[in-house]
């Protein structure tokens, strides 16, 4: 069995962080008073929304003990020049197929991955074949449909669209 990576890019860290923020400081706070007023109204056993906003701050609580052991984990992986040119973990690729098929991937953690925006991790093994690789380069990866040759046309720093 691999060793998973444990990073992230500064980008992916400061979105886990304002999460945990968010959900310690508005969001339990809010969902706390409204399991304090639903207690005020007596019988709990048959209230609705005492029973919803109690499993609400438990799941609120879960995700928040993650946040806090995940955080303290990763390792922020920031862009240095000696990186251009090959592929390194945070770039974006460009890479074709014989076919003209034409697809862009970023590299990034787990805790990152978003196929919408073409968000891949770093243990993926796309990812894996194209670390330290340049452009011009030929990649094989293995995948359910079999094996798939693709070739290298961009290697970027800075994301090819603007990201939201």
């Amino acid at each position: 069995m691999t060793k998973k990576a444990h990073l992230i890019t500064r980008k992916g860290w400061e979105t886990l962080d304002k999460e945990l923020k968010y959900l310690w400081k508005e969001y339990r706070p809010e969902i706390t008073l409204k399991v304090q007023e639903a207690a005020a109204q007596g019988d709990r056993s048959e209230n609705a929304d005492y029973t919803y906003n109690k499993r609400l701050l438990r799941q609120i609580d879960s995700r928040v003990r993650y946040l806090l052991k995940r955080l303290e984990e990763l390792k922020i992986v920031d862009y240095s020049p000696q990186q251009e040119g090959k592929v390194f973990f945070g770039a974006w690729v460009e890479l074709e197929n014989d076919e003209g098929t034409v697809v862009r991937y970023r590299i990034v953690g787990k805790d990152e991955i978003d196929t919408k925006k073409g968000y891949i991790t770093i243990d993926s093994p796309m990812a894996r074949a194209l670390i330290g690789k340049q452009v011009d380069d030929e990649i094989s990866v293995q995948t359910p449909s079999g094996r798939k040759e693709w070739f290298i046309n961009c290697i970027r720093y800075q994301a090819f669209e603007p990201e939201d």
